[in-house]
């Protein structure tokens, strides 16, 4: 059984950075994709970025391209999103998901966290 948690949400103000991380046990953990996707107040979940099982592919939403970085840690079985530059509209429960398959659709990550509040005042 796969089990992801994450970690390193907060509040913060505009402007700032925050990294947030998800662990990952249970199974091998390069063999999974990886994605970050936030649900925010009243608002369906979405993509956030992506990550295929090397790290040497990422993809990013319109909404953070440029501001939110992700990286993983084969080693350390952990996933990481780097977000800079935050803004109010980022706040959002924020979710990391496992899969097989590379993907931003949602329905493709078989395994997911429990997902950490991030709270960006303006």
């Amino acid at each position: 059984q796969v089990q992801l948690v994450e970690s390193g949400g907060g509040l913060v103000q505009a402007g700032s950075s925050l990294r947030v991380s998800c662990a990952v046990s249970g199974r091998t953990f390069s063999s999974y994709v990886m994605g970050w996707f936030r649900r925010a107040p009243g608002k369906e979940r979405d993509v956030v970025a992506t990550i295929n099982r090397s790290g040497s592919g990422t993809f990013y939403a319109d909404s953070v391209k440029g501001r939110f970085t992700i990286s993983r840690d084969n080693a350390k079985n952990t996933v990481y999103l780097q977000m800079n530059n935050l803004k109010p509209e980022d706040t959002a429960v924020y979710y990391c998901a496992a899969g097989g398959t590379w993907s931003s659709r949602q329905a493709l990550y078989d395994y997911w966290g429990q997902g950490t509040q991030v709270t960006v005042s303006s």
